[in-house]
C-alpha cells in the first residue's frame, strides 16, 4: 500500500453559499420545513444568506476547519432562540388575532448580531461554533 495525502483547499463564502442554496434539499429548506411543523413561516434575506457563508467562513478560517459542517452550528446558532421558543410565540401570535404560521424574518443584521460576538471572542467560541 501506498500512502496517498491530497491536499484540499478551504471552502470560500461563495461554495458555503452555493452549499446553503442550490441541493434540492439545502440545509435553508430543512430548517424552514422544520419550523413550519411548530407554526413557524421561516424565510431568510438574500442578504442573510450571504452572511452566514461569510460567517462560516470567517469562523473555519479563525477556529477549527470542519467544511461544511460549520453551517450546522452557524444556523443553530442563529435559529436557536426560535427554535425553543416557537411554541409559545405562535399561540401568542394566535391569541393576538395573527395568522395561522407566525412570520419570522432572518436578515443579514440578525446573523451578525447573533455570531459576530461569538468570533471576537476566538478561545470561547471554539467550544460554541
Amino acid at each position: 500500500r501506498l500512502p496517498i495525502r491530497v491536499e484540499l483547499r478551504a471552502l470560500t463564502a461563495q461554495d458555503f453559499h452555493r452549499i446553503l442554496t442550490e441541493p434540492d434539499s439545502n440545509m435553508i429548506r430543512q430548517q424552514q420545513a422544520l419550523l413550519q411543523t411548530e407554526g413557524v413561516n421561516l424565510q431568510f434575506t438574500d442578504g442573510a444568506l450571504h452572511a452566514i457563508a461569510r460567517m462560516a467562513e470567517e469562523a473555519n478560517r479563525l477556529l477549527d476547519n470542519i467544511g461544511a459542517r460549520r453551517l450546522h452550528t452557524v444556523l443553530e446558532r442563529i435559529l436557536g432562540e426560535i427554535s425553543y421558543s416557537a411554541p409559545e410565540k405562535v399561540e401568542e401570535a394566535r391569541r393576538a388575532g395573527g395568522a395561522a404560521a407566525l412570520p419570522y424574518l432572518v436578515d443579514e443584521a440578525a446573523v451578525l448580531g447573533a455570531l459576530e460576538p461569538l468570533l471576537k471572542k476566538q478561545d470561547l467560541s471554539r467550544y460554541v461554533l
